[in-house]
Formats: C-alpha cells, sequence, structure tokens
C-alpha cells in the first residue's frame, strides 16, 4: 500500500459562525464557506488526484464538488465519513449543552472515546467506521493520491489514530474549516502526517 491522502475539513455554515453542534444535521455551506471552498480548488488545481470522496451530508459534499470540478472527476460520498452523531446536543451551544446535560457533557469532555451522547454516538462508533472505509479507499488507490472531505471531529479521529494518541484527547488537533492535512501511508500501520490545519489558501490572494 503507498497512498497519499488530502484531507479536509468542510467549508464554513451558518451554525459553524454561531458555534452550535451540527452533527448529522444537514446543514448547507454559507456563502463564506464556498468562497474558501473555492480558494481550496485553487490551490489544489495541478493535483493529479485518482478519486475525490466525501461524507454524503450536504456541507462536505458541496465543499468536495467545488473542488472537484477542475479534475474532471465525479465526488463520491461515503456515510461513513459523516460527522459524529450529536443526537440531542444538535443544534445548542457549548453552554446549552453543559447547563441541560451537565453529567452526560462532562462524561464526554473527559471520556469521548467511549461516552455515547444522549441519542447519538460514542467516538468509538466514528472512529470505526471512518477507518474501516479509509483503509479500502487506500487498498483501492495503492499508489495514487485522493482527497477526502469530511467533518472537524472525523479528521481529527483519523489523524489520532493514525499517530497513536490518545482519543479521549483528540479535541487537542485544531481543525478550522476548509483546513488541509495530508496523509500518506506507505503501509496501513504506518502513516505519516505530512501535513496539519493548513489553511494558508485562505489568506491568500
Amino acid at each position: 500500500m503507498n497512498c497519499r491522502i488530502y484531507l479536509v475539513r468542510h467549508g464554513q455554515t451558518d451554525w459553524n459562525a454561531k458555534m452550535r453542534f451540527q452533527g448529522q444535521t444537514d446543514i448547507h455551506l454559507a456563502e463564506k464557506g464556498r468562497e474558501q471552498a473555492a480558494a481550496l480548488a485553487r490551490r489544489l488545481e495541478k493535483e493529479n488526484f485518482a478519486g475525490i470522496y466525501s461524507s454524503d451530508l450536504t456541507r462536505a459534499y458541496e465543499t468536495a464538488e467545488i473542488i472537484a470540478r477542475s479534475h474532471n472527476l465525479l465526488v463520491q460520498q461515503k456515510p461513513a465519513f459523516r460527522e459524529i452523531n450529536f443526537g440531542s446536543w444538535e443544534g445548542l451551544t457549548f453552554q446549552e449543552i453543559q447547563e441541560n446535560f451537565s453529567e452526560e457533557a462532562t462524561d464526554w469532555w473527559e471520556r469521548p472515546l467511549y461516552t455515547r451522547i444522549p441519542d447519538g454516538e460514542s467516538l468509538h462508533d466514528v472512529v470505526k467506521r471512518s477507518m474501516d472505509v479509509l483503509h479500502d479507499i487506500c487498498k483501492k488507490h495503492n499508489g495514487q493520491k485522493i482527497l477526502i472531505v469530511s467533518h472537524g471531529g472525523v479528521v481529527r479521529s483519523i489523524i489520532s489514530t493514525v499517530l497513536g494518541i490518545d482519543l479521549n484527547e483528540y479535541w487537542r488537533i485544531k481543525q478550522d474549516n476548509l483546513a488541509l492535512n495530508i496523509i500518506h501511508f506507505p503501509e496501513w500501520n504506518k502513516g505519516i502526517l505530512e501535513l496539519l490545519n493548513d489553511c494558508t489558501h485562505l489568506y491568500t490572494t
């Protein structure tokens, strides 16, 4: 296996701007998010991608479509790359979650790996589904370069898993909207993080 993955967080939505937990609620990109995606598309237009994949949630799929236009590739949707299901927390701010789900929130912040969000998922669920599909994609694209557009929680969990970081600390990895990360897999169990949370394309003209 020898695959290089360009791993991207989707562009900004209105809920991102308002700091609301989105999870699997299907929120569209804001105009700023579309502008961010266009900026990354310009940066990546000369890359030779063998495939472009995304979560099937609109904000990720729309981001991927904007990037894919200059590559003559169809975006392949993978539900396994969806954001964590935040269940009863979706649409709420951090403060609202603290006020209404104090005990559950404390457990989640301290031990997200095996703490199930009310009516939602645990981080372990996210890791299992996303890493299984990532492995299949890497096998399919041996010797090639691919792009994946997903969500902050998924991107953090993939990077943490690849680097062997305690997944209960995954939130320590910063992921801005339209951040670019690159992971090289010379072998599946020897992934190398080559780029992390790079947003320079958002600050150049």
